[in-house]
């Protein structure tokens, strides 16, 4: 094992003694000293079969202890970079590929993703997702000033002081007594018809659109989505092959005529009945019967969406899609987000039994089941009571702030923007006036400068719509995260980036 010619021992020192090592650095110094070793190591400065110097040599070379260069050596010894034996001195290792030795010029090879690979990496590329602080009118976020934080912290410390029998794994579909519960919930509140076993706990409602798609859908296979609607829907149907088909929206919701005469070979509907996003209305019970009889007909899937139907402000619930389903159609999916808060990451699907099953062993496929101790405070959140206070709370609160943005939109913009339904949900449509030659962009623009953040209803609209699926310009205004005082400024603001775009 030799000396190459061209690595004198005074080149060796003199690349060792370069080594910056920072005693208050958070890595220790032996890391430090691991790491600059290798990297000359890889980028051939120190060449393989090269002798490094005894540790005694180094460690005043460097002004370190002995221990500090040992601990290096065996490093790299244990990772296959140094060899050595006891008297004859501790060497680069002369094994090593040829493609480790080079001088660090040559670029990193670009290899291609997938077609598959693509579509997933750029599936949520059109979804907003806002950054920076909480600013009226953010849409779809939850009032996190009335989440009681202390109560739920309370929960999950104790289930942190006794948590050893569920550190393990768990069943992929989730917390056995939270499934308890939420059937209960969901009978109670919505007129779900479900046992326990049909539910799955997902990590919100993306995930269990993914799985959905996954399962249900063919590549090249049809399915109807509403336009405008949710984006964040869209990717996983696309990432699935499915062949996504914009269907137009009006006052009584998805047409669902219109969809049954462009694409009558549809395998599934992705719907929002209780409130649609993000126009606001609520499908009438003329076309839930339409779309029921034509999912029975066909033997086809409808996912319900029921993302905020806790929050209806002139009156109770409305009954959900599903308990209208005799034929076990429909597919029932919630979240946890809008009601408690996103970070929570907490949704669920209620299935038919066979796709329940399967949906829960798809589930273990992507990340084995869900955290437990989160539903396992949830649950006991539910159980305590807390949660039912929790959104007798916040539909009071919502209500009032849902009031303060309505008065001050007569007040200061009746004769610009025209509001759509109301009376339900944690946002507002509003569409420009026809007399207005506005746009949509320059206004949320405008917006933005001055500190108001609004969504466009373009957005909305799926990209493979047409002229069918067109909507009024206008922008949608979430309430429910901001004070009345905040959604007054709001609204000043707002008025003024008009101004600036008209």
């Amino acid at each position: 094992m030799g000396v190459p010619i061209t690595m004198t021992p005074m080149l060796v020192h003199d690349i060792l003694a370069a080594a910056t090592l920072e005693r208050d650095a958070a890595a220790p110094l032996f890391r430090q000293l691991y790491v600059h070793l290798k990297e000359a190591i890889l980028t051939g400065r120190i060449g393989a079969g090269v002798r490094l110097p005894a540790t005694r040599t180094l460690c005043r070379l460097l002004g370190v202890s002995r221990q500090t260069v040992l601990a290096a050596y065996e490093q790299l010894m244990a990772e296959g970079y140094l060899e050595g034996t006891v008297g004859k001195g501790t060497f680069v290792s002369a094994s090593l590929p040829a493609g480790a030795r080079n001088d660090g010029a040559a670029p990193a090879l670009v290899r291609p993703l997938s077609a598959r690979g693509e579509l997933i990496a750029g599936g949520m590329a059109r979804v907003l997702h806002h950054a920076g602080p909480l600013r009226a009118f953010r849409a779809s976020m939850p009032g996190l000033d009335l989440f009681p934080f202390d109560v739920w912290r309370r929960l999950e410390a104790r289930h942190w002081r006794h948590s050893t029998a569920s550190l393990g794994y768990a069943d992929a579909a989730g917390h056995a007594p939270l499934r308890e519960l939420l059937c209960a919930y969901l009978k109670a509140s919505r007129g779900v018809q479900c046992s326990p076993d049909q539910i799955v706990i997902t990590s919100g409602s993306q995930q269990a659109l993914y799985l959905l798609a996954q399962l249900l859908l063919a590549p090249g296979e049809s399915m109807w989505i509403e336009s405008p609607g949710y984006q964040g829907a869209v990717a996983p149907f696309t990432v699935a092959g499915a062949r996504v088909c914009p269907v137009p929206v009006d006052v009584e919701g998805m047409d669902v005529a219109y969809a049954m005469k462009h694409y009558p070979d549809a395998r599934l509907a992705f719907a929002t009945p209780s409130h649609q996003l993000p126009l606001g209305v609520t499908m009438s019970l003329r076309r839930r019967f339409e779309l029921l009889r034509w999912a029975e007909a066909n033997r086809a899937w409808i996912v319900e969406d029921d993302y905020d139907s806790e929050y209806r402000h002139t009156g109770p619930p409305l009954a959900s899609l599903q308990s209208l389903d005799r034929a076990g159609c429909v597919i029932y999916a919630g979240t946890l987000s809008k009601v408690l808060f996103p970070a929570l990451r907490l949704g669920y699907v209620v299935a038919p039994p066979p796709l329940a099953a399967a949906l829960a062993r798809a589930k273990a496929v992507v990340d084995r089941h869900s955290p437990i101790v989160p539903q396992a405070a949830l649950a006991d959140f539910i159980a305590g009571g807390h949660f039912a206070r929790h959104i007798r709370r916040t539909r009071d609160a919502y209500g009032e702030r849902r009031q303060a943005l309505i008065d001050a939109l007569d007040a200061r913009l009746a004769g610009r923007l025209r509001q759509g339904p109301s009376d339900a949900g944690l946002d507002l449509c509003v569409h420009f006036m026809e007399t207005e030659t506005l746009a949509e962009e320059t206004v949320a623009r405008h917006a933005r400068d001055l500190g108001v953040d609004v969504r466009t209803l373009g957005y909305y609209t799926n990209p493979a719509a047409g002229a069918d699926c067109a909507v009024d310009p206008g922008l949608l205004l979430g309430f429910s995260a901001f004070t009345p005082d905040v959604i007054r400024a709001g609204v000043a603001d707002l008025e003024r980036a008009i101004e600036r775009a008209a």
